[in-house]
C-alpha cells in the first residue's frame, strides 16, 4: 500500500495520452436482483463507447475477491466477476485495462491466467535514488527550497517506507514547523 500502484495507471494513461477512466466497483451493487451485473455491462458499454481509453479498476481484490471462494452473496460476485471475464476476452473497442490490487493472492485464479491480463508486476518500496526524489517532489510541490535539507540523508532513514508514508512525513514536518513557528529542517523532517 502507498507504492505507487494507483500513479502507475495514472502515468499510463498520461503517456500515451489518453483519457482515464476509473471504475468504482462498489456503486455497481444494487439490492435488486439482475441489476448489479446489468450496472457493471452499462459501465462497461459506456467506456467502450468513450474509446480509445484506459480503465483502470482499483483495489480489483476488494470488489471481486469474493468470487474466489464460497460467498454468501448467493452467487452475485461470481456472476460480476463472470461479466468482467467475458468482456475482457471478448471486447473489441481500444480500452486498455489497469487493474490495481493490494493482495494479489486474494483473487480468482482465472483472472491471473495468461491472456487476461497483458503482464502482471509488482511495485515495491521505492530505492535510494526514489526516495530522494519523492522528498524533493514533495518538499517543492509545497513551494519549499530543498537546498538546505540533506536530501541523501532523508533517503537514507526513510528505507523501508513507502511514498504515501514518506509524503506524509513531509506533511507532518510542515505542520509541525507551521505549528512552533520554526523553520523546516532536515532534522524536523526526519522526526
Amino acid at each position: 500500500q502507498g507504492a505507487g500502484k494507483s500513479l502507475c495507471a495514472k502515468a499510463i494513461a498520461t503517456a500515451w495520452q489518453q483519457p482515464l477512466y476509473r471504475l468504482d466497483c462498489g456503486t455497481l451493487y444494487n439490492s435488486y436482483i439482475g441489476e448489479s451485473e446489468r450496472n457493471l455491462r452499462k459501465a462497461l458499454r459506456q467506456i467502450e463507447a468513450m474509446a480509445p481509453a484506459v480503465l483502470w479498476i482499483d483495489e480489483i481484490e476488494k470488489a471481486f475477491a469474493s468470487a474466489a471462494s464460497q460467498s454468501t452473496d448467493g452467487g452475485l460476485s461470481k456472476r460480476m466477476f463472470a461479466t468482467l471475464l467475458t468482456w475482457m476476452q471478448e471486447h473489441d473497442e481500444p480500452v486498455f485495462l489497469v487493474a490495481t490490487a493490494n493482495d494479489i493472492h486474494a483473487l480468482p485464479p482465472e483472472l491471473l491466467r495468461k491472456g487476461r491480463f497483458d503482464e502482471i508486476f509488482f511495485v515495491g518500496l521505492p530505492g535510494t535514488e526514489a526516495r530522494q526524489a519523492i522528498v524533493r517532489i514533495h518538499l517543492t510541490k509545497r513551494g519549499r527550497s530543498v537546498e538546505s535539507i540533506d536530501i541523501a540523508h532523508l533517503a537514507e532513514v526513510a528505507e523501508g517506507y513507502s511514498g504515501a508514508e514518506i509524503e506524509q512525513a513531509v506533511l507532518s514536518a510542515l505542520h509541525e514547523a507551521f505549528d512552533k513557528d520554526i523553520p523546516l529542517d532536515t532534522a524536523l523532517l526526519e522526526k
